[in-house]
């Protein structure tokens, strides 16, 4: 064969973007909402449903549930990145045909794109959620490959001993595949037959954290997620409240996943007011009035409209630590200073608890 033949029968590059990176990176939602977008024939490509793994250029017009994408928002695309602090009872969702409250309903509208939840957590586990414009950046914060852990600090109901703890380690096999805890560490806290713990993972699959420990047959009464990556649930920030985190945190948890930097965008005075106004008011502390909304389940053979007694609840062992959320540099992500005596432990390197 000529090399002439050689040169026609090459195969040549595909041309354009993969459709779920383009509309990821300028906000609309993550890859895995598009791609589950494209199979259900919301999104269309000049007027033809999309397929997955299309690759689209700037010709192309694409429209989301009949709404035509402006393709020159990719060169504005922005990256702003929200810390918020779960309560029990609200879903990881935008919209509930039950009526019940969303982990949405307390952020801030922003000016360019939609917030794009990095991960979830079911309606019964508080703690750390993370909320970003940037479609990129949340894929590759919950793609396996970036090995991005999470910590959680758990009560657990029963006895535990070395066997168990060496076995959830090791790992054991669920009905989705074999899972484990890259480590635990017994925390301060619980009495009698209750116990805290602090265990991390290294996935984001659906409620692992409660289906490792309930394989062992303890029953976990008590989860909450106190750190995702870099990124630490500081004492500071109240449960049902958010924080925007600044440039150098966000650049540092974007280097993490190998993004370079992207400037914020430039508010003008009215807005940067109404900004501090809605931080400084979610940063405080919830008022004598003010309670955060929970939805619980009535107990069973409760009569009708009568409301099941609240019980005091043991509140989960506390990082104390305050001032920024992610480590300075990114190189000193995963270590921590010791802490003085009688503070709880510091952690113990990447993949450990810190407890």
């Amino acid at each position: 064969m000529s090399e002439q033949d050689l040169q026609d029968t090459a195969i040549t590059p595909p041309s354009g973007e993969k459709l779920q990176k383009v509309l990821a990176r300028i906000g609309v939602g993550s890859r895995r909402d598009v791609e589950a977008w494209i199979s259900q024939g919301r999104i269309k490509v000049n007027g033809v449903a999309a397929t997955l793994g299309q690759r689209v250029d700037l010709h192309d017009a694409i429209a989301v549930d009949g709404k035509l994408i402006k393709r020159e928002e990719a060169a504005e695309a922005t990256r702003r990145v929200i810390m918020y602090n779960k309560p029990d009872g609200e879903i990881c969702t935008r919209d509930d045909p039950e009526g019940r409250p969303t982990v949405f309903d307390r952020l801030p509208r922003p000016k360019e794109g939609r917030w794009i939840n990095i991960g979830r957590l079911d309606i019964n586990t508080t703690g750390l959620l993370l909320f970003t414009t940037d479609g990129e950046l949340a894929n590759r914060l919950m793609h396996p490959s970036y090995e991005m852990d999470r910590e959680y600090a758990v009560r657990v109901r029963g006895e535990v001993d070395d066997e168990m703890i060496e076995r959830l380690k090791a790992g054991v096999m669920l009905e989705d595949g074999p899972a484990k805890f890259t480590d635990i560490q017994k925390a301060p806290g619980g009495e009698g037959f209750n116990h805290w713990y602090h265990c991390v993972v290294m996935e984001g699959r659906n409620r692992e954290v409660r289906r490792l420990w309930e394989s062992q047959g303890m029953v976990v009464s008590r989860l909450k997620r106190v750190r995702f990556g870099p990124v630490f649930l500081n004492s500071d920030l109240p449960m049902g409240r958010w924080r925007e985190m600044s440039q150098g945190e966000i650049d540092i948890l974007a280097a993490e996943v190998g993004l370079q930097p992207v400037a914020l965008p430039a508010l003008n005075l009215k807005a940067k007011d109404k900004m501090e106004r809605l931080q400084r008011k979610s940063s405080r502390p919830l008022g004598r009035g003010e309670r955060v909304r929970n939805l619980r389940p009535a107990h069973e053979g409760a009569a009708a409209g009568e409301r099941p007694a609240r019980q005091p609840r043991e509140e989960a062992p506390r990082k104390g630590n305050r001032g920024s959320a992610v480590a300075e540099r990114p190189s000193e992500m995963r270590k921590r200073p010791a802490k003085p005596e009688g503070d709880k432990p510091a952690g113990r390197g990447r993949g450990k608890p810190r407890g």
